[in-house]
């Protein structure tokens, strides 16, 4: 926990203890359905809580904004995002339900009042949204079709509406797949653990 202090210093105590519960219960959950590496669990917080909250640091959500998370898992990156914007909108859809039932069970333990979740692939979940988050669930070209009648076309935020895509490597021979424009935004431009030297942010442009 001590490492999302050092990033994210104006926490509330509800939000700090919501990221203590997170990082309880999805230990617990991973221990029974294997959601993420069983590895790296010991690096929870670093690993998976601030990897997902380094999408906060290429956008800040304006209030209201809607945001589907596709591919979600276990809720990442969306509950850590839903824990940081209490007044955004999140939307967490997975093809698997035992994932779901998690994410269901950790939005209730941690008291989120601003997530929703669905057992249902993207292009089916109803309603339309600003930003597609996701956490490098396939190539940007497969990713694309699933999630272009998704977007709205209001924008509230400082970036047109699009895709916040966690992904590493090399990723402009990825990008010059689609015909739409794009941004990587290296991670560690805002967070120095080693962990972080090849991942990155990309926002690609859909309005």
């Amino acid at each position: 926990m001590e490492v999302i202090d050092k990033y994210f210093p104006s926490l509330s105590e509800e939000q700090k203890s919501q990221f203590l519960k997170l990082g309880v219960s999805f230990t617990k959950w991973n221990s029974q359905i294997n959601l993420v590496s069983r590895k790296d669990i010991d690096q929870f917080f670093t690993r998976h809580v601030l990897h997902s909250l380094a999408i906060s640091k290429a956008m800040k959500f304006a209030d209201g904004t809607k945001v589907l998370d596709v591919g979600t898992g276990g809720g990442l990156p969306g509950l850590p995002l839903a824990i940081l914007y209490p007044e955004v909108e999140f939307v967490l859809c997975d093809s698997i339900g035992k994932k779901i039932k998690v994410v269901k069970a950790l939005t209730e333990d941690l008291g989120l009042k601003n997530v929703k979740a669905y057992r249902l692939r993207a292009n089916k979940v109803p309603g339309k949204f600003d930003f597609i988050v996701s956490r490098a669930v396939t190539r940007m070209n497969k990713f694309l079709p699933w999630v272009e009648n998704k977007v709205s076309h209001r924008c509230i935020n400082p970036l047109p509406n699009g895709i916040l895509y966690l992904k590493g490597g090399d990723l402009q021979s990825e990008l010059r797949e689609i015909n739409k424009a794009s941004e990587v935004l290296p991670i560690s431009d805002w967070f120095n653990e080693k962990f972080f030297e090849t991942k990155a942010v990309v926002y690609v442009r859909l309005q």
